[in-house]
């Protein structure tokens, strides 16, 4: 299928990437600086450096543009293109965006004629090799099923894809996602900050995520990272402990409030990582910023990792 990659952030380059060296798709390569379009040809995408210019490689075919961008920055470019795409055009929001706002953009996109479906990616860096998670909703199944042929090359070999529901419903479990990832990452660093600060000196921390990783009860991918980071760093020298948050812990937390639904230990996590950006450090912190940065590449230390957050989508 033709497709336009709009956001050749982190995820948004490996999507572009992965699905032009399929051989079975025609990528067509968008972003507001010029360099990550030039590397995106490198991988066989095609160079469209204006919206113009992505509009003119479509032709008479079907406009489908997947956009990778943060969140606050969607709705804007969504309506630009919305003044230039024409009717029947898909839009696939494949960021980190909340379900509320989603549902909002997509009335104003049927209202237009052209289809949103909303893409959560999981993943992080590692989706190019791995394959990627995806979460999906949307109102016409007709419009998903378009852009299905693209969903099947970037899961290989060992993702999945599900359109759960009606438009908002795959960002809504993309961002119930990541508050759980918050807790699970919180409750890891708690626990080798225990092993640090604990009773017996020098405990190997790297071999007891190690052990931890041959079946035990919590072994799992962020336990591996934890491992990795640990043997490269056993005392996370440098690493400052500032954690930051990208919005999903939060909109996950104000919708429950919303319905009544008590998330403490999400809450917990989520405090966490507001009180380690206020300098409220210590090795807990260390280790999930370090974490941050095995599976999303994100900045390790400083205000700069609350930048990186935001860079062009992540996880």
């Amino acid at each position: 299928m033709k497709i336009a990659i709009q956001g050749l952030g982190r995820m948004g380059m490996q999507i572009a990437r992965k699905l032009s060296e399929s051989g079975d798709h025609t990528v067509i390569a968008h972003n507001r600086s010029h360099e990550p379009i030039e590397l995106a040809a490198q991988h066989g995408a095609i160079k469209a450096y204006e919206k113009s210019d992505v509009l003119r490689e479509f032709g008479d075919d079907r406009v489908v543009i997947w956009i990778m961008l943060p969140a606050d920055v969607v709705d804007a470019q969504v309506d630009e293109w919305l003044s230039l795409l024409p009717p029947e055009s898909i839009l696939i929001d494949g960021g980190n965006s909340d379900f509320r706002s989603t549902k909002i953009l997509n009335e104003k996109v049927s209202a237009a004629g052209m289809y949103l479906l909303d893409a959560g990616v999981s993943g992080g860096v590692w989706g190019y090799k791995n394959g990627f998670p995806i979460m999906c909703g949307g109102d016409n199944p007709d419009a998903f099923a378009v852009l299905e042929p693209a969903l099947t090359t970037l899961v290989q070999p060992g993702g999945m894809y599900y359109r759960f529901g009606p438009s908002g419903s795959g960002h809504f479990v993309k961002m119930v996602h990541n508050a759980i990832e918050y807790g699970m990452m919180e409750s890891l660093g708690e626990g080798f900050r225990m092993l640090h600060d604990g009773p017996y000196q020098e405990l190997d921390l790297a071999k007891a995520a190690d052990l931890w990783q041959h079946h035990s009860v919590i072994t799992s991918w962020l336990t591996e990272l934890s491992r990795d980071a640990l043997v490269e760093n056993p005392t996370l020298e440098g690493v400052s402990g500032y954690v930051a948050e990208s919005g999903e812990a939060r909109w996950t937390l104000e919708a429950a409030k919303d319905m009544g639904i008590d998330l403490p230990a999400i809450q917990a996590a989520f405090d966490v990582r507001l009180k380690s950006q206020k300098g409220d450090v210590n090795f807990a912190t260390k280790v999930v910023a370090a974490q941050r940065n095995k599976f999303g590449g994100h900045n390790i230390n400083g205000a700069g990792a609350q930048a990186g957050a935001r860079e062009q989508v992540s996880r």
